[in-house]
């Protein structure tokens, strides 16, 4: 390995760290009880990103499910070929995007808010369209790329991550989700191996 790439490695560690900790500065108690709020009075919730952002509204999807949130990745392609058909009045739609204007997302935000689909938009640009469109801002903060030209979705995929992780956080908390019922959905792998252990007293 390169001496530079040694260096550039070692900094990708303190960039993304400071990061996270430079978010607990932008925590808006205010606006995560409501989105928190949003998410709980949701019979199903949906997620749309593009590029990376899409790739953690899949996670997120997927860490709602953990606690039987029911909640699907919406493809900003099949969005406006029926896809949103998944939301009914009510329900939940996160957007994800770091710039708040990314085109493909902003008819998305129109059909949900023509059905009545509530909205929560994670964004890094308050005064965006995706922004101002929604119910509930979640502001995504991101010092810089890990990269050296500061343009790969390295540290503010990082960010959207450790939001998701909130929110989940908080609805575990809220609803007093119980391990037991983790344990009934997710009986697969080591942690289901735990989980579903009897004999242990963590669960």
């Amino acid at each position: 390995m390169k001496k530079e790439s040694l260096a550039a490695a070692k900094a990708a560690f303190v960039t993304e760290s400071e990061c996270i900790r430079e978010m607990a500065e932008y925590f808006d108690e205010a606006a995560y009880s409501k989105a928190a709020e949003l998410l709980m009075g949701a019979e199903r919730i949906g997620a749309v990103g593009c590029g990376h952002s899409g790739i953690l509204c899949r996670h997120f999807a997927h860490l709602m499910c953990c606690i039987e949130r029911p909640a699907k990745f919406i493809s900003p392609a099949e969005a406006v070929h029926g896809g949103t058909g998944f939301l009914r009045e009510g329900d939940v739609c996160v957007f994800a995007s770091r710039g708040g204007k990314t085109a493909e997302l902003i008819p998305i935000m129109e059909i949900c808010k023509g059905k009545g689909v509530r909205i929560i938009t994670i964004t890094e640009n308050g005064d965006s369209t995706l922004a101002r469109g929604a119910d509930v801002v979640l502001h995504q903060h991101v010092n810089r790329e890990t990269d050296r030209y500061n343009c790969q979705g390295t540290t503010s995929s990082t960010a959207l991550a450790v939001i998701f992780h909130v929110l989940q956080t908080i609805l575990i908390e809220e609803t007093d989700f119980k391990n037991e019922r983790f344990a009934v959905i997710h009986p697969g792998g080591a942690v289901g191996e735990r989980l579903n252990d009897k004999n242990n007293t963590e669960v």
